[in-house]
């Protein structure tokens, strides 16, 4: 997977899945259609969805095309970084080492936990009343 003119990568987080796209270009990151700025309006989410490119030194050297759905805009954000991360890892493999040293290639499997029978919640049972 030499061929550097266009590479995918998918990211997952919680219920999120985003669909990354680089492709040599001037540094554009469209997200949804929309740009970045749009998209994530708080500045930490943009700089996690943005983390790999910076590690790698490649903000402007591509542009990044996300498709993401599912989950909120922290799941989101975490679902780009990784699929960012991981069509980096496709473009450059030597950049694995220094990926996965800071956490972007690690997928976070923490999930919502389902609600049980019996209970309110997943772990909140109803209100006990004594008398």
């Amino acid at each position: 997977m030499s061929d550097t003119s266009l590479q995918w990568g998918l990211g997952r987080r919680k219920s999120s899945v985003a669909r990354v796209r680089l492709k040599p270009g001037a540094g554009g990151f469209v997200v949804n259609g929309r740009p970045i700025e749009v998209y994530f309006p708080v500045e930490d989410q943009r700089r996690k969805a943005l983390a790999p490119l910076k590690l790698a030194g490649l903000e402007a050297a591509y542009d990044v095309h996300c498709n993401v759905s599912g989950g909120g805009p922290i799941g989101q954000a975490g679902a780009v970084m990784l699929g960012v991360a991981r069509a980096i890892k496709a473009i450059n493999p030597s950049l694995d080492s220094q990926l996965r040293a800071e956490g972007y290639l690690t997928r976070d499997s923490r999930m919502k936990e389902r609600k049980k029978y019996g209970r309110r919640g997943a772990r909140r049972g109803f209100q006990f009343s004594k008398r």
